[in-house]
């Protein structure tokens, strides 16, 4: 069975860091792409970092040069560090990897991010 625990999240001032990890278990994900997702209240779901299994990035444009994605294989585990929070940052984000060949979908539980003051 195929899990992802994700950690990180809390509530933090505008212009502040956190750190957010994603850890999977019952799979190996060398051959997954790996995402960090977020939906604010009364809005969609959203992409806001990728990283493949071959270690390419790509960001949403309202988080590049503040957001990084990075994959530890090692640890079965993506982190997303945030710096320089907005406001408008504030979400739930959301883990999830993709299959490179099956192209089959793991979502982790969500985990909140606030940005407030």
């Amino acid at each position: 069975q195929v899990q992802l625990v994700e950690s990180g999240g809390g509530l933090v001032q505008p212009g502040g860091s956190l750190r957010l990890s994603c850890t999977a278990s019952g799979i190996f994900v060398d051959i997954y792409d790996m995402s960090w997702y977020r939906q604010a209240p009364g809005k969609q779901r959203e992409l806001v970092a990728r990283i493949t299994s071959g270690g390419s990035t790509n960001y949403a444009d309202s988080v590049k040069g503040r957001f990084t994605i990075s994959r530890d294989n090692a640890k079965n585990t993506v982190h997303l560090q945030m710096n320089s929070l907005k406001p408008e940052d504030t979400a739930v984000y959301y883990c999830n990897i993709r299959g490179i060949l099956s192209g089959v979908d793991y979502w982790g539980q969500g985990t909140q991010v606030t940005v407030s003051s």
